[in-house]
């Protein structure tokens, strides 16, 4: 309830721009369609969708990295879920990357507090909603080489209770149809400044280390995917990675919206 209250607080003293107002009208289609993908090179796990030169697609991750605007979150997630589906119908049988748990790159302590909300964890809590729901199926808007999953599930998992529905966690981990899912698999434990006022890919990587603790309980000999909004340097994501493969995961992709 306060999230909302807040989020129509911001509509009035701060109301959306006219691209942020399209955005809204959009479906998660006509988004897919519109928005400019990713062609350059992020490194090596890392996958980003669309391209951030895109006007488009920096509104919408404006919207949801400083407004946690929740229905841009649920435009954003389904081309991002389809192309997870994808990667695996193709990936995993190759790799053994079978049953992966999605955790979101958290933020500090203070910069939760300061902000008021995590934007991977909104993106995170619209990718369950699609991992729980009953089984329709998925259409890989972005299937690679033209691999579309079959309907249901390609890896199929448990649904339990811990699964409201709502994006709400009732426990460390949720299952969904094709992944797991924790909010708790990796904490931020050192406050960091702003990787956009670090000079270099090296300055970056020197903020940033140790910043990561990932819980081994949770990713041990497990195959992860890690989510963010936006891949710069990849040096957040790489860092990320490092507490993962230390903690004992076996694999580590990322997925992105944008680079």
């Amino acid at each position: 309830m306060f999230f909302k209250t807040s989020e129509k607080l911001l509509d009035v003293l701060f109301p959306p721009k006219p691209l942020a107002r399209e955005l809204l009208s959009m479906t998660p289609e006509e988004f897919a369609e519109r928005a400019e993908r990713n062609r350059a090179p992020v490194g090596k796990n890392v996958i980003s969708l669309f391209s951030y030169q895109d006007a488009l697609v920096r509104q919408a991750i404006w919207e949801l990295k400083f407004r946690g605007n929740r229905k841009i979150a649920a435009l954003l997630s389904t081309p991002l879920h389809d192309e997870l589906l994808a990667f695996l119908a193709e990936y995993a049988p190759l790799q053994n990357f079978t049953e992966p748990l999605l955790t979101p790159i958290p933020l500090s302590r203070k910069r939760r507090r300061e902000r008021g909300f995590n934007q991977c964890e909104l993106l995170l809590d619209e990718l369950m909603r699609l991992g729980v729901s009953p089984n329709k199926g998925s259409t890989a808007v972005f299937g690679r080489r033209g691999v579309v999953p079959n309907k249901g599930s390609t890896a199929a998992v448990p649904r339990t209770e811990l699964c409201s529905g709502t994006g709400v966690f009732g426990g460390e981990e949720c299952h969904g149809r094709t992944f797991s899912f924790s909010k708790t698999a990796l904490a931020k434990v050192k406050d960091t400044p702003s990787q956009t006022e670090s000079k270099n890919k090296k300055e970056r990587m020197k903020n940033l280390e140790g910043c990561f603790s990932a819980d081994a309980n949770q990713v041990s000999r497990r195959n992860i995917i890690l989510i963010d909004d936006v891949a710069t340097t990849g040096a957040t994501l790489a860092e990320a990675r490092r507490a993962l493969l230390r903690a004992g995961a076996r694999k580590v992709i990322a997925f992105t919206l944008a680079h």
